[in-house]
């Protein structure tokens, strides 16, 4: 049935397993403010902890093998190679948070390294100005950017990065091997990759929230299409009741001879009242049928003279005709059901069962299902039971579902104060059960069918 696919996703595997990366890049996408840490709004602890145990490592790894680098075969005095190490490897705990800072104290760093390096000892088959180290754990702050900063600006850091490259290079010393042009394309290419991958995340990020709010507006429509439906539908019954108390008003003073005139004098009020009361019902259904008024509400539904309403006396055509359509169907209706529900209760029934089917019939072809109809002095109680769908039976006719088929019965229930209760069974099958009472069972003036509940749509939000 439609509305089980939130109690039992029908998604296969394959697509589960090609969802990960677009997860993954929502992860990744850009933080709300401007000092709040990388992967701030991932949905786990560790992935929010990553950034920091990332930059954790690459710092406690650099820091001393900057300095040991320096000394060893720079020839670097101590000093500096202890200054310069923690210069260019402490600011990359900063581009967690604040990563063009980062960015900018490490250029710093690096370059005045490069100038420093054009003293040292030993220069010789090394590389310069950028030093492995300075490689690295640019590059990282590099992804930090990728991640965090705007496309114009990560721009203007390769640029930046290029021109300071190019300049150093007009003191490049003699018999060094020039890292300016390596750290320009690895730079630009790390920013390239990343920046595309947050761009992917935000965008993911916008289509689930725009599918958000589509999946609550249609089904804010569908409730609302429903309602007016039903206000159609209890047009036509009421309309029968009211025109029968305006003729039997109107002719009283004909079929009782002798009436006081006070008294024909009040059947002629009743009678007026009732024309009135059918007057305003007409004007009402106008609105409801009418092109523009459907329009509004989104929907195709053109209008259309009044019919008479099915009931439960009309569910024993309805099971055949399911029947006939390939659908093993057993009817259990008690008898006298029919004369004993009111007019509201009665149509409601009839449609309660006739959605359960169709769904039945659209998502479990095939399977075994029981409808029961009962009632008793205080209520009537509808049972739609089927099992799941048979394996000898081509694929259904719909694997997936919006979740609304819900929304006409709970109206239909909450319209005569009664309750529904819907959900998958453990063999695979699915179970519709409505209580509608014969009698309003409160008069309770705070307790309204008609508010807008929060409830409403959370039943059959899948």
């Amino acid at each position: 049935m439609s509305d089980r696919d939130a109690a039992r996703p029908r998604t296969p595997a394959p697509a589960k397993a090609a969802r990960a990366p677009v997860r993954f890049t929502v992860v990744l996408r850009t933080p709300a403010r401007a000092a709040e840490p990388l992967f701030a709004q991932a949905p786990k602890a560790w992935q929010r902890m990553l950034p920091y145990i990332v930059a954790g490592v690459f710092v406690v790894s650099l820091l001393p093998t900057t300095i040991s680098v320096l000394t060893n075969d720079y020839k670097v005095g101590g000093g500096w190679a202890g200054a310069l190490g923690v210069a260019q490897t402490l600011p990359l705990l900063l581009a967690v948070t604040r990563p063009l800072l980062a960015w900018a104290l490490i250029l710093f760093a690096d370059t005045v390294g490069a100038v420093v390096l054009t003293h040292a000892d030993k220069m010789a088959g090394h590389a310069w100005p950028w030093t492995p180290m300075a490689i690295v754990g640019y590059l990282l702050l590099m992804i930090c950017l990728g991640l965090r900063e705007s496309i114009r600006t990560l721009i203007g850091v390769w640029l930046v990065t290029g021109a300071v490259g190019v300049v150093l290079g007009f003191f490049e010393p003699d018999g060094v091997t020039t890292t300016v042009a390596l750290l320009f394309v690895l730079s630009g290419s790390f920013l390239a990759v990343t920046g595309a991958l947050r761009g992917i995340g935000d965008a993911q990020q916008r289509i689930a929230e725009q599918e958000s709010i589509s999946e609550a507006e249609r089904a804010r429509r569908t409730l609302l299409e429903e309602r007016a439906r039903i206000a159609r539908e209890l047009h036509d019954v009421v309309a029968h009741h009211m025109s029968v108390i305006t003729v039997q008003a109107d002719s009283a003073p004909y079929r009782l001879p002798g009436m006081p005139e006070p008294v024909q004098e009040e059947f002629a009020a009743i009678a007026a009242s009732a024309r009135e009361s059918l007057a305003e019902m007409r004007r009402l259904l106008t609105v409801l049928r009418s092109d523009q008024a459907n329009g509004r509400n989104g929907t195709a539904e053109s209008g259309g003279a009044p019919a008479p309403q099915p009931g439960i006396g009309r569910i024993q055509q309805l099971v055949e005709a399911t029947v006939r359509a390939g659908q093993p169907v057993e009817l259990s209706l008690a008898a006298g059901a029919a004369q004993a529900a009111p007019p509201a209760v009665d149509l409601s029934a009839y449609r309660i069962v006739q959605e359960a089917l169709a769904n039945v019939v659209r998502h479990a072809p095939g399977a075994e299902t029981r409808v029961s109809v009962t009632h008793d002095a205080e209520e009537v109680l509808v049972l739609v039971v089927n099992g799941p769908a048979a394996r000898d039976a081509v694929v259904a006719l719909e694997s997936s579902g919006t979740g609304h088929g819900l929304v006409g019965m709970q109206e239909r229930v909450r319209l005569t104060r009664g309750t529904l209760d819907t959900g998958p069974l453990p063999d695979g099958g699915f179970r519709v059960a409505a209580r509608l009472p014969l009698h309003d069972p409160t008069d309770d003036p705070t307790d309204d069918p008609t508010d807008d509940a929060p409830n409403d749509l959370t039943e059959d939000s899948s």
